[in-house]
């Protein structure tokens, strides 16, 4: 007895949460029974209208944490509720549960997102939906064309505030804080709580109530993480005996569209139902590829981070990153896929053995140490290395100096015990302009080492002249009838005079 009354206390019911009876009754015809962290603790704040800020793990109920309040207040306050997300996907599946819930109150909902006809949208605006679920760029669309007014926004949510930042959406979001009434409820909800979201919290935000279940970039504890070592070569002959030990839904991630692409034709060709999904494809491929996946209809998902938060499928059992994520952060939204209400995940990720820095990274972010599974031995960062423009790799490791100066620069061998030369001369240190130059290469102006040279008759031929100098490319150029190179004068390069 006094076990069940501890976890009473521990897992309240919505009932204690100060919901209207009447969503009460629409919760359990859902089966909605237990609240989540975030919403045990998100909704009693939000119900009184406060400001708040919600820190919670990707696939722990948000949306419900901010919609039940939403839908409570609406009616009382005469206005609507604003909800901006950043991908397509999220944005309607967003507004498919709220839809489903809100439709016993009569809350009239529209998604107003990119890859849909506009057409369509303005009719649906025409209506007077009580919630709009947008994209930061298609709502701008609108709000340009006029066919939809902000001024009777009541309530705004920011859900996954740190993609939007990520994918570009901070100019737009901004312009969309200009269009919103002042007097409003804001609520702001994210995985991570990087800079640029606590400065925007700050500016357009009340005094907030800040919230946060786990810390920024902790993952679902029912998911168990491996990290695997393996060359890029052997890849995918380990994918293909992880997808025979793992029978359920899977998840692939990869880095870029292209590789998306060529996993799935791969996987495919091996027997495998796999799609792909990814920003290359159009929107009505995109939502075709993602009813498969959670129909079951395609064992196999590979997509790309764009994709991460918009796939919200219960009953994944393994999460693949077949390449690392550029950001660690999202490393963090890619796994928690899996795990979802309350069931245990996998994540098993891929780092070729020159990866450890990124493992690293990700170890920060997690605050967690991964136990590696090792197919190929890892290398040792102890090399600096950058990339030049043409994009081959430059390596600045003082191991590979010269070996014939302890410093790892090396000086030409005629530069010790020669006599230094003069600025005007060929060799040696007289002053004498009229001196030649013998058995040094021309320069573009005809000179040795980049100085002007006077005459002579030896030497290499210049690109301006025929037999190299400024001067002869002065007299070729113009007296000879030579071709005029613009941009370039008689001047001389170390002293600026004319010769």
């Amino acid at each position: 007895m006094i076990e069940n009354n501890e976890k009473e206390k521990k897992d309240p019911s919505f009932s204690e949460l100060g919901i209207s009876p009447a969503i009460l009754t629409v919760l359990g015809k859902m089966k909605f029974s237990i609240p989540t962290p975030i919403q045990r603790e998100a909704i009693p704040t939000a119900i009184l209208g406060q400001d708040l800020i919600g820190v919670a793990q990707t696939g722990t109920g948000k949306t419900l944490a901010f919609g039940i309040p939403m839908i409570q207040r609406l009616p009382g306050l005469h206005g609507r509720g604003l909800i901006l997300l950043p991908t397509r996907e999220l944005a309607l599946q967003v507004e498919e549960n709220l839809r489903q819930f809100g439709g016993a109150f009569g809350m009239k909902t529209v998604a107003l997102i990119g890859g849909q006809a506009i057409s369509n949208q303005i009719f649906a605006l025409k209506r007077r939906p009580h919630i709009i679920v947008a994209t930061p760029g298609r709502l701008i669309d609108h709000l340009k064309r006029h066919t939809v007014s902000l001024s009777d926004v009541k309530v705004l949510v920011l859900d996954e505030a740190d993609m939007m930042f990520d994918m570009g959406f901070a100019p737009q979001i901004e312009e969309i804080m200009l269009s919103v009434p002042k007097f409003r409820q804001t609520m702001l909800f994210s995985a991570t709580m990087p800079p640029a979201i606590v400065k925007l919290a700050a500016k357009h935000l009340k005094t907030p109530i800040h919230i946060e279940m786990a810390p920024s970039g902790t993952t679902a504890k029912l998911v168990d993480q491996e990290m695997y070592i393996v060359k890029k070569d052997d890849k995918f002959p380990q994918l293909e005996k992880i997808l025979k030990k793992y029978l359920g839904s899977v998840l692939i991630f990869t880095r870029t569209k292209h590789g998306a692409a060529n996993l799935t034709k791969n996987l495919n060709s091996i027997g495998q139902k796999a799609v792909e999904i990814h920003s290359n494809l159009s929107f009505g491929r995109r939502r075709l590829a993602l009813a498969d996946f959670k129909s079951k209809k395609s064992r196999i998902m590979v997509a790309t981070d764009i994709a991460a938060r918009g796939i919200d499928v219960t009953g994944i059992e393994l999460v693949v990153n077949y390449n690392l994520p550029d950001n660690s952060e999202d490393y963090v939204h890619r796994i928690g896929r899996t795990g979802r209400a309350g069931l245990t995940g996998k994540a098993i990720s891929f780092a070729t053995p020159d990866q450890m820095k990124d493992i690293r990274s990700i170890e920060r972010v997690i605050n967690k140490t991964f136990t590696l599974t090792k197919f190929a031995e890892p290398e040792k960062a102890t090399v600096f290395s950058s990339h030049s423009k043409s994009g081959r790799r430059v390596n600045f490791n003082r191991n590979n100096k010269p070996a014939s100066r302890s410093g790892g620069f090396s000086r030409p061998a005629s530069s010790f015990g020669a006599k230094p030369s003069h600025r005007f001369s060929g060799s040696g240190g007289s002053s004498s302009a009229s001196k030649p130059t013998f058995g040094r290469p021309a320069s573009r102006f005809g000179g040795s080492d980049g100085k002007p040279a006077f005459g002579g008759s030896s030497r290499p031929a210049s690109r301006f002249s025929g037999s190299g100098g400024v001067s002869r490319y002065k007299s070729n150029s113009f007296s000879r009838g030579g071709a005029r190179s613009s941009g370039f004068k008689s001047h001389s390069k170390s002293t600026g005079r004319r010769p």
